[in-house]
């Protein structure tokens, strides 16, 4: 049976590029240090963020329904740096830049070495950046 390695791209759509683009800029480039260009597909905009493991692409969105991430549908989406050390830098940079990040802490609820930052995007999306916990690089090794 093949195995799933990894994730390709997301897509996320957006009520205004102009508004989402800095944004994500802030977060995607000037933070986590990933590339950026844009194309059109089927005559509509789209910007994509890329790094070495996976894409992430804006494209407008064709409804005026604002996001519910209670819903069906996207909750949260979250970035996995290595250490603490980073979540703890992630959170500063975003802060720094202007963005509404909580300061990065430790969720022992989540597991005992569990630390994120977490932060909303302009059109609601939730938005996590944690570490590459010890259960995951043990179930990864395994």
């Amino acid at each position: 049976m093949p195995e799933v390695i990894g994730i390709d791209h997301i897509y996320i759509t957006v009520s205004d590029l102009a508004r989402a683009e800095p944004f994500y800029d802030k977060v995607l480039v000037a933070t986590l240090g990933f590339r950026k260009n844009t194309f059109a597909l089927s005559g509509d905009p789209h910007i994509q963020y890329f790094n070495r493991h996976f894409g992430f692409v804006l494209c407008p969105a064709r409804s005026g329904v604002p996001h519910d991430p209670y819903a069906p549908g996207l909750h949260h989406f979250c970035l996995r740096v290595d250490t603490v050390a980073d979540v703890q830098a992630v959170a500063e940079q975003l802060r720094a830049a202007g963005l509404d990040a909580t300061p990065a802490r430790l969720y022992p609820e989540y597991a005992p070495d569990y630390w994120a930052t977490f932060f909303t995007d302009p059109d609601g999306i939730r938005l996590e950046v944690t570490n590459y916990r010890q259960e995951r690089r043990a179930r990864h090794d395994a």
